[in-house]
């Protein structure tokens, strides 16, 4: 597929970026063909994701959540989104929840990763760790990680691929959480952004 009917996209991120690199390494295998990653967003200054976009020849730029309000923050993003024309959005490890007003203007447009198997341990406060720690807690045997459609009910958008991962005797959050990333969702994204930008999940 040619550059220029490729579908534009824009990666936000808030740490170190290994979904992100997922994604890159995703378009540079050809696996991930119908988008371009065209721009990187951060809502902290330093973070290895930057460095890992700039490293890959996309541009990546820092809006500092501490020192912006969402408001601003939303603003300078929308600004950005629109000049690099970008078509769909992937929250990949981002850690700030977007106001109604930004989601409605990318309805099905927007892409999230949730290291769980939705419905279950989502929602506010679910994030990173705590929901591996949640999943634990819970006695569970069997987790994941889900890629759905970001709609304005936190976790509640339409889901788009899930993949099981077993628990292990002697899980701890941190081990849980590398297995879900390595078996679902470095594996899972990838494969979900592709087909939204071929087209495949069009209504």
């Amino acid at each position: 597929m040619e550059a220029s009917t490729k579908k534009r996209v824009a990666v936000f991120v808030s740490g170190g970026g290994t979904n992100l690199q997922k994604l890159l390494d995703a378009q540079q295998s050809g696996a991930l063909h119908s988008g371009e990653i065209v721009l990187v967003i951060a809502s902290r200054a330093g973070v290895f994701a930057l460095e890992r976009a700039r490293a890959a020849g996309v541009p990546a730029i820092a809006l500092p959540r501490k020192e912006l309000s969402l408001e601003c923050f939303e603003a300078r993003a929308l600004a950005l989104l629109e000049e690099y024309r970008v078509d769909f959005i992937v929250l990949a490890g981002f850690l700030t929840i977007l106001s109604e007003d930004f989601i409605r203007r990318y309805p099905r447009r927007i892409l999230n990763t949730h290291p769980a198997l939705i419905p279950s341990f989502c929602g506010k406060g679910f994030y990173g760790l705590h929901v591996h720690r949640a999943a634990l807690d819970c006695g569970v045997k069997v987790t994941g990680a889900t890629v759905h459609f970001v709609n304005e009910i936190c976790d509640g958008g339409e889901i788009l691929l899930q993949k099981a991962v077993e628990i292990l005797p002697g899980d701890t959050p941190e081990s849980l959480q590398q297995r879900v990333m390595e078996q679902a969702e470095w594996i899972l994204l990838p494969q979900a952004l592709e087909m939204v930008c071929a087209g495949a999940n069009d209504r």
